[in-house]
Protein backbone atom coordinates (compact mmCIF):
# COMPACT_ATOMS: atom_id res chain seq x y z
CA UNK A 1 0.00 0.00 0.00
CA UNK A 2 2.98 2.31 0.53
CA UNK A 3 5.57 3.51 -1.95
CA UNK A 4 9.28 2.83 -1.57
CA UNK A 5 9.46 5.74 0.88
CA UNK A 6 6.17 5.10 2.63
CA UNK A 7 3.30 7.54 2.81
CA UNK A 8 4.12 11.06 3.91
CA UNK A 9 1.35 10.98 6.51
CA UNK A 10 3.16 8.05 8.14
CA UNK A 11 6.59 9.61 7.85
CA UNK A 12 7.04 9.24 11.58
CA UNK A 13 5.26 9.31 14.85
CA UNK A 14 6.60 12.49 16.37
CA UNK A 15 6.48 12.76 20.12
CA UNK A 16 6.39 16.35 21.27
CA UNK A 17 8.41 17.30 24.32
CA UNK A 18 6.42 18.90 27.08
CA UNK A 19 9.42 20.80 28.37
CA UNK A 20 9.91 24.36 27.15
CA UNK A 21 13.46 25.54 26.53
CA UNK A 22 12.73 29.20 26.06
CA UNK A 23 15.84 30.42 24.27
CA UNK A 24 17.95 28.17 22.08
CA UNK A 25 19.67 25.48 24.11
CA UNK A 26 19.26 27.39 27.37
CA UNK A 27 16.46 25.69 29.30
CA UNK A 28 14.01 27.45 31.58
CA UNK A 29 13.30 24.20 33.38
CA UNK A 30 10.43 21.84 32.78
CA UNK A 31 7.67 24.19 31.71
CA UNK A 32 4.81 22.73 29.71
CA UNK A 33 3.13 24.99 27.18
CA UNK A 34 0.10 25.17 29.43
CA UNK A 35 2.22 26.92 32.03
CA UNK A 36 2.05 30.09 29.98
CA UNK A 37 -1.72 30.02 30.29
CA UNK A 38 -1.39 29.52 34.05
CA UNK A 39 0.88 32.53 34.31
CA UNK A 40 -1.51 34.64 32.27
CA UNK A 41 -4.39 33.78 34.58
CA UNK A 42 -2.28 34.14 37.68
CA UNK A 43 -0.95 31.44 39.96
CA UNK A 44 0.75 30.96 43.28
CA UNK A 45 2.98 33.92 43.86
CA UNK A 46 6.35 32.29 44.50
CA UNK A 47 6.16 29.77 41.65
CA UNK A 48 4.89 32.40 39.25
CA UNK A 49 7.63 34.87 40.19
CA UNK A 50 10.36 32.25 39.81
CA UNK A 51 9.01 31.27 36.41
CA UNK A 52 8.84 34.86 35.16
CA UNK A 53 12.31 35.59 36.50
CA UNK A 54 13.75 32.55 34.71
CA UNK A 55 12.09 33.49 31.45
CA UNK A 56 13.25 37.10 31.71
CA UNK A 57 16.84 36.03 32.49
CA UNK A 58 16.98 33.70 29.50
CA UNK A 59 15.63 36.40 27.21
CA UNK A 60 18.26 38.82 28.52
CA UNK A 61 20.93 36.21 27.76
CA UNK A 62 19.57 35.93 24.24
CA UNK A 63 19.59 39.71 23.80
CA UNK A 64 23.17 39.92 25.06
CA UNK A 65 24.16 37.22 22.59
CA UNK A 66 22.52 39.18 19.79
CA UNK A 67 24.49 42.28 20.71
CA UNK A 68 27.69 40.20 20.64
CA UNK A 69 26.82 39.04 17.14
CA UNK A 70 26.33 35.42 18.24
CA UNK A 71 22.65 35.26 17.33
CA UNK A 72 20.66 36.45 14.34
CA UNK A 73 17.03 36.73 13.24
CA UNK A 74 14.78 33.95 14.53
CA UNK A 75 17.23 32.97 17.28
CA UNK A 76 19.37 30.93 14.86
CA UNK A 77 23.13 31.09 15.19
CA UNK A 78 25.08 32.70 12.35
CA UNK A 79 26.93 29.48 11.56
CA UNK A 80 23.56 27.75 11.08
CA UNK A 81 21.62 30.47 9.30
CA UNK A 82 24.29 31.90 7.04
CA UNK A 83 22.18 34.92 6.09
CA UNK A 84 18.67 36.26 6.36
CA UNK A 85 18.19 35.48 2.65
CA UNK A 86 19.05 31.81 3.26
CA UNK A 87 16.62 31.68 6.15
CA UNK A 88 13.78 33.26 4.17
CA UNK A 89 14.42 30.95 1.25
CA UNK A 90 14.18 27.95 3.58
CA UNK A 91 10.92 29.15 5.13
CA UNK A 92 9.34 30.02 1.80
CA UNK A 93 10.43 26.70 0.29
CA UNK A 94 8.70 24.98 3.20
CA UNK A 95 5.56 26.98 2.46
CA UNK A 96 5.78 25.99 -1.19
CA UNK A 97 6.26 22.29 -0.49
CA UNK A 98 3.45 22.18 2.08
CA UNK A 99 1.07 23.98 -0.28
CA UNK A 100 1.79 21.44 -3.01
CA UNK A 101 1.51 18.52 -0.61
CA UNK A 102 -1.82 19.86 0.61
CA UNK A 103 -3.05 19.79 -3.00
CA UNK A 104 -1.96 16.17 -3.28
CA UNK A 105 -3.58 15.30 0.05
CA UNK A 106 -6.83 16.93 -1.00
CA UNK A 107 -6.66 14.95 -4.23
CA UNK A 108 -6.19 11.70 -2.29
CA UNK A 109 -9.26 12.54 -0.24
CA UNK A 110 -11.30 13.47 -3.29
CA UNK A 111 -10.39 10.17 -4.94
CA UNK A 112 -12.19 8.28 -2.14
CA UNK A 113 -14.91 10.84 -1.50
CA UNK A 114 -13.35 12.58 1.51
CA UNK A 115 -11.78 15.90 2.37
CA UNK A 116 -8.00 16.05 2.74
CA UNK A 117 -8.05 16.13 6.55
CA UNK A 118 -10.58 13.29 6.72
CA UNK A 119 -8.35 11.18 4.48
CA UNK A 120 -5.33 11.89 6.68
CA UNK A 121 -7.19 10.94 9.86
CA UNK A 122 -8.54 7.77 8.22
CA UNK A 123 -5.16 6.55 7.00
CA UNK A 124 -3.55 7.49 10.31
CA UNK A 125 -6.04 5.34 12.22
CA UNK A 126 -5.14 2.44 9.94
CA UNK A 127 -1.40 2.89 10.41
CA UNK A 128 -1.56 3.47 14.17
CA UNK A 129 -3.72 0.39 14.68
CA UNK A 130 -0.70 -1.74 13.74
CA UNK A 131 0.82 -0.84 17.12
CA UNK A 132 -2.27 -1.30 19.29
CA UNK A 133 -5.57 0.32 20.16
CA UNK A 134 -6.23 3.75 18.68
CA UNK A 135 -8.24 6.53 20.30
CA UNK A 136 -8.75 10.24 19.71
CA UNK A 137 -5.68 11.19 21.75
CA UNK A 138 -3.50 8.74 19.82
CA UNK A 139 -4.48 10.33 16.52
CA UNK A 140 -4.28 13.89 17.87
CA UNK A 141 -0.76 13.34 19.19
CA UNK A 142 0.35 11.69 15.95
CA UNK A 143 -0.95 14.52 13.76
CA UNK A 144 -0.18 17.36 16.21
CA UNK A 145 -3.81 18.48 16.23
CA UNK A 146 -6.26 19.14 19.04
CA UNK A 147 -8.42 16.41 20.49
CA UNK A 148 -11.54 18.44 19.74
CA UNK A 149 -10.59 18.69 16.07
CA UNK A 150 -9.93 14.95 15.79
CA UNK A 151 -13.20 14.19 17.59
CA UNK A 152 -15.15 16.26 15.08
CA UNK A 153 -13.35 14.65 12.14
CA UNK A 154 -13.80 11.09 13.40
CA UNK A 155 -17.48 11.77 13.99
CA UNK A 156 -17.83 12.66 10.31
CA UNK A 157 -15.95 9.52 9.29
CA UNK A 158 -18.14 7.45 11.62
CA UNK A 159 -21.33 8.94 10.20
CA UNK A 160 -20.23 8.03 6.67
CA UNK A 161 -19.20 4.51 7.66
CA UNK A 162 -15.43 4.80 7.12
CA UNK A 163 -14.57 3.92 10.73
CA UNK A 164 -16.00 2.13 13.76
CA UNK A 165 -16.01 3.32 17.36
CA UNK A 166 -16.03 0.77 20.16
CA UNK A 167 -16.86 1.83 23.71
CA UNK A 168 -15.23 -0.11 26.54
CA UNK A 169 -18.00 -1.75 28.57
CA UNK A 170 -15.96 -1.44 31.77
CA UNK A 171 -15.04 2.21 31.23
CA UNK A 172 -17.30 4.11 28.84
CA UNK A 173 -14.78 6.94 28.67
CA UNK A 174 -12.48 4.67 26.66
CA UNK A 175 -13.37 4.67 22.97
CA UNK A 176 -11.36 2.72 20.40
CA UNK A 177 -11.23 3.76 16.74
CA UNK A 178 -10.84 1.32 13.86
CA UNK A 179 -11.08 1.53 10.07
CA UNK A 180 -14.23 -0.18 8.79
CA UNK A 181 -14.44 -2.51 5.80
CA UNK A 182 -15.69 0.46 3.76
CA UNK A 183 -12.71 2.52 4.89
CA UNK A 184 -10.24 -0.26 4.07
CA UNK A 185 -11.75 -0.71 0.63
CA UNK A 186 -11.44 3.02 -0.02
CA UNK A 187 -7.78 3.10 1.02
CA UNK A 188 -7.00 -0.01 -1.02
CA UNK A 189 -8.55 1.57 -4.11
CA UNK A 190 -6.40 4.66 -3.59
CA UNK A 191 -3.16 2.78 -2.89
CA UNK A 192 -1.83 2.37 -6.47
CA UNK A 193 -2.36 6.05 -7.31
CA UNK A 194 -1.07 7.20 -3.93
CA UNK A 195 2.06 5.06 -4.21
CA UNK A 196 2.90 6.44 -7.64
CA UNK A 197 2.38 10.04 -6.55
CA UNK A 198 4.49 9.51 -3.41
CA UNK A 199 7.34 8.16 -5.52
CA UNK A 200 7.19 11.22 -7.77
CA UNK A 201 6.84 13.72 -4.93
CA UNK A 202 9.87 12.35 -3.09
CA UNK A 203 11.90 11.29 -6.13
CA UNK A 204 14.74 13.66 -5.21
CA UNK A 205 15.44 11.82 -1.95
CA UNK A 206 17.49 8.70 -1.37
CA UNK A 207 16.40 6.38 1.43
CA UNK A 208 19.11 7.83 3.68
CA UNK A 209 18.03 11.39 2.88
CA UNK A 210 14.42 10.49 3.53
CA UNK A 211 15.26 9.13 6.99
CA UNK A 212 17.42 12.18 7.69
CA UNK A 213 14.60 14.52 6.67
CA UNK A 214 12.17 12.66 8.89
CA UNK A 215 14.53 13.00 11.86
CA UNK A 216 14.98 16.72 11.16
CA UNK A 217 11.22 17.22 11.03
CA UNK A 218 10.77 15.52 14.41
CA UNK A 219 13.26 17.91 15.97
CA UNK A 220 11.88 20.95 14.14
CA UNK A 221 8.35 20.16 15.36
CA UNK A 222 9.62 19.97 18.94
CA UNK A 223 11.45 23.29 18.54
CA UNK A 224 8.39 24.85 16.90
CA UNK A 225 6.25 23.84 19.85
CA UNK A 226 8.67 25.62 22.17
CA UNK A 227 8.55 28.69 19.91
CA UNK A 228 4.74 28.65 19.97
CA UNK A 229 4.77 28.39 23.76
CA UNK A 230 7.06 31.41 24.01
CA UNK A 231 4.92 33.36 21.54
CA UNK A 232 1.83 32.55 23.62
CA UNK A 233 3.66 33.95 26.63
CA UNK A 234 4.37 37.21 24.76
CA UNK A 235 0.80 37.48 23.49
CA UNK A 236 -0.47 36.95 27.03
CA UNK A 237 1.45 40.05 28.11
CA UNK A 238 4.75 38.45 29.02
CA UNK A 239 7.73 40.74 29.46
CA UNK A 240 10.37 40.90 26.71
CA UNK A 241 14.03 41.38 27.49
Amino acid sequence: MCSRLGTFENAGRCSIESACEVVGTHGCGVVAATSFEKVRRGGRGSSQNVFLTNVRNKLIQSANGLRRGQLVLGGLRIEVLGSDRDFRELVHNLFGFLALHERLRSGHGKYIGLGGVEYTVLISIGHLARDGDVNVKTVADHLHLSGAFITATTNRLLKRGYIHKTVDTADRRRVTLAVSSKGRAALESLAPVQSRLNDIEFAALSRQEFLMLNDLLRRMIADSNRAVALQDYYLAGGEEA
